[in-house]
């Protein structure tokens, strides 16, 4: 018996499906262009916009009988035994392998923006917990453990990471970013991109592009970012983990941008990411965009037309279940509304991917190695590590941190004995769980309040709520304030419940007015202030909240964004002090709750100014941290100016003492100031950065390689230049904070740069 070219290994993928399109009918070919949604609830609310009106029952025999392209959320939509799920998926693969002609299986993807969100499965801190640990190799560590787990439970696919660039922090999707720099975003998510792709995952990078500016912060709302905001602030990221993780999927945005929906945008889909940046992989719809095109958006009359829109643009799969990639792109086919050849082009997409993962070998089994074992020791071990270093020190003006041993602690507040207040959106328990009352969390979360118990056991501890997460009960305000004017310190933990579409104060549909703390805890921590005990202020939140009101009023103030399952040892081991603290703000903690947006990447014009009543300013800067060490910067002076051309490199260096008494992280942050360009530009941006572990009296040598494309920016015709002229490289421990400073001249003609730009600064690490 021979073996048909298309199942030969040995031969190109490529080659592969060359052999293999032509023997397929049209239906068979439309057939690989979406998912199906299994056990998607048609009723009530679901855990994706709009599902309940866009999600239909089939008949599952007749529509595998022609080929599956994906199989939607298997481990993702109920709470179900990992083994049991895992067994489950193999034994529906076997059958759609069976059905079709030529026994091709279909890619299974699941979501995993903090953790695999399946049942048991270890929660990891929320993306702006990686922003606030500057931490690339961290980042990537955990994403090849997750991307392990995956494959583990039979999952090709992962749709992550995020890396939208926060715009306006009331937006509810704040906690699944990575930050408000794009350099920063771009770099993590990077890593996670290799974590993930190392396993043999497919990364999925969304929200493909733009999602992050919708017009008032809210969610799914038309985006009217500028040209240039476009390119050197949505885009970067992406392009990054592209050319340098590697991704093999993108999705598709909701939005629209200047009135045309990033699924039936061909500028965006085609010519920028395959035709600019050389992208081979698969396009995937967010959940019905493609539907939306016609209920949302309003471009399309029909199903037939939306997948015209979308296949045109470049989308090649339609997720989550088949919509108008189904009976309606086919028979518009027959038609001739649609060309067949686009259906050939997004089919010969999805079956390249399908080669490269070994669906089409000949050798192909669903079975998993064992029972998947998606909490273990290890992953518990860098969620550990990860939520520790995370946790952002904002203020301890007279040293309250860390805490005695002993003595008096009153433990305050709505997010102390919740375990979910360490769990973001898209952890299983907040994500699918709260449709299934009385399941346990399946996973091991110890809230803050027995954590510190556990943490300080010769502390006197008592608790009281207070107050609800978003009622305006002041019921409690009394035995908490009661409570608190008892004991030598207290603690207050405030900050948010995560959730979906209005059910939580953060996380997808769960936008704000503004950035008040909410329900009546603002009140509560006023109350507490007041009673002249010390207030440390433990923030569990996903997103910067205003704390302006309390500046100068607080002991202390420690911020975690939703550490994960093993946040609460590591925020109580960052209070007794076992924990240096060695977070960084990945976003800008706001003085006054209103004049937003803004984020620190503002022109001139954007910055506080004689011109209006209203100051900008945060309290607490991008890249601000404390630490219970402290480090010396030394052996770098202010030189004259160095003179490169616009091609050229220069060499930053300095040395990073620790002079403490106790080991510490540093996080050596390298800004670009731009005093004259031909269009406006940030007063600063990150363009560098490097987090070192030092042990007390320790030192290391860092040498940033600066290259002029670094420099580089969008001019008023659209194209990425470098200009001659000055330039000023600040190293600092903030944004806002400047310790060294090297100035520059550009010499030599304007360059226009392109695909192959370089995108990060090298940082070389030596000992001192």
């Amino acid at each position: 018996m021979t073996t048909a070219p298309w199942r030969d290994p040995a031969l190109p993928a490529a080659a592969r499906v060359d052999d293999l399109l032509p023997r397929m009918t049209l239906r068979e070919k439309t057939a690989q262009l979406y998912g199906v949604w299994v056990g998607a609830a048609t009723d009530g609310d679901g855990v994706a916009p709009h599902q309940r009106e866009m999600t239909a029952a089939h008949d599952w025999d007749a529509l595998i009988a022609s080929g599956l392209g994906q199989l939607t959320r298997s481990f993702g939509t109920a709470p179900v035994e990992p083994a049991l799920a895992a067994r489950a998926l193999a034994r529906a693969q076997r059958r759609i392998a069976a059905a079709n002609r030529f026994g091709i299986p279909a890619v299974a993807h699941e979501e995993c923006l903090a953790g695999f969100t399946a049942w048991r499965a270890t929660a990891y801190p929320v993306p702006l917990a990686w922003g606030a640990s500057f931490d690339p190799e961290l980042v990537a560590e955990m994403g090849r453990r997750i991307g392990h787990d995956l494959r583990s439970a039979g999952v090709h696919q992962g749709l992550a990471p995020v890396l939208d660039v926060v715009r306006d922090p009331r937006w509810g999707r704040v906690e699944e970013t990575i930050g408000e720099d794009p350099y920063l975003v771009g770099t993590l998510g990077t890593a996670y991109v290799r974590g993930l792709e190392s396993a043999g995952v497919v990364a999925t990078l969304k929200h493909f592009a733009g999602y992050a500016s919708s017009a008032g912060a809210r969610n799914l709302a038309p985006v009217r970012a500028g040209v240039r905001e476009f390119a050197d602030v949505t885009l970067p990221p992406f392009e990054m983990a592209l050319r340098e993780g590697g991704a093999r999927s993108v999705m598709a945005a909701y939005t629209e941008t200047d009135g045309v929906p990033a699924s039936a945008d061909p500028r965006l889909l085609t010519e920028v990411l395959r035709e600019e940046w050389g992208f081979t992989g698969t396009v995937v719809s967010d959940y019905f965009g493609i539907g939306f095109l016609r209920t949302l958006h309003r471009v399309a009359a029909d199903g037939a037309e939306a997948a015209r829109l979308a296949l045109a643009a470049g989308v090649d799969v339609e997720l989550p279940t088949l919509d108008c990639f189904g009976d309606p792109l086919a028979e518009a086919v027959r038609k001739g509304r649609v060309p067949e050849s686009l259906v050939d082009r997004a089919a010969r997409r999805v079956l390249r991917q399908k080669c490269e993962l070994g669906l089409l070998d000949e050798d192909w089994s669903p079975e998993p190695d064992g029972p998947p074992e998606l909490d273990s020791a290890g992953n518990r071990a860098v969620a550990r590590r990860l939520a520790e270093e995370s946790v952002v020190l904002l203020d301890n003006p007279r040293g309250l941190l860390p805490l005695a041993p002993g003595g008096r602690i009153a433990v305050v507040g709505p997010r102390a004995a919740d375990a979910l207040a360490m769990l973001g959106c898209y952890s299983f328990p907040s994500h699918v769980l709260p449709h299934h009352p009385g399941v346990p969390l399946g996973i091991e979360v110890l809230p803050l309040l027995d954590a510190l118990r556990a943490e300080l056991p010769n502390a006197e501890v008592t608790f009281a709520e207070g107050c609800g997460v978003s009622d305006a009960d002041t019921g409690g305000f009394e035995e908490a304030v009661a409570r608190a004017a008892a004991a030598d310190v207290c603690v207050a933990v405030l900050g948010d419940r995560a959730g979906l579409f209005g059910r939580g104060t953060s996380g997808e549909g769960c936008d704000v007015a503004d950035l008040r703390l909410p329900g009546v805890q603002a009140e509560l921590l006023d109350a507490l202030a007041a009673t002249g005990v010390p207030v440390v202020l433990v923030l569990l939140t996903g997103r910067p909240y205003a704390l302006g009101r309390w500046h100068g009023r607080l002991g202390a103030v420690v911020q975690a964004f939703f550490p994960g399952e093993e946040g609460g040892p590591a925020v109580a081991g960052v209070l007794s002090g076992r924990v240096n603290p060695s977070g960084r703000l990945p976003v800008s903690v706001p003085y006054g709750p209103g004049g937003q947006p803004w984020t620190y990447l503002q022109p001139p014009l954007g910055l506080a100014g004689e011109v209006s009543s209203l100051d900008p300013t945060p309290l607490h800067p991008f890249g601000h941290g404390l630490s219970y060490t402290t480090f010396a910067w030394e052996g770098h002076a202010d030189d004259e100016v160095a003179e490169i051309g616009t091609d050229g490199g220069h060499d930053l260096s300095l040395t990073v003492r620790n002079t403490g008494d106790r080991a510490g992280a540093e996080v050596v942050q390298l800004y670009l100031h731009d005093p004259v360009a031909s269009v406006t530009r940030p007063d600063v941006r990150l363009i560098g950065y490097r987090r070192l572990e030092l042990a007390p009296g320790e030192a290391r040598r860092l040498t940033f390689r600066f290259h002029a494309d670094l420099s580089s920016f969008t001019d008023r015709t659209g194209t990425r230049v470098v200009e001659p002229g000055e330039l000023e490289l600040r190293l600092g421990p903030s944004s806002a904070e400047t310790r060294h400073t090297a100035r520059l001249r550009l010499s030599g003609p304007v360059r226009v740069l392109g695909a192959d730009r370089r995108l990060r600064c090298e940082v070389l690490d030596t000992a001192d």
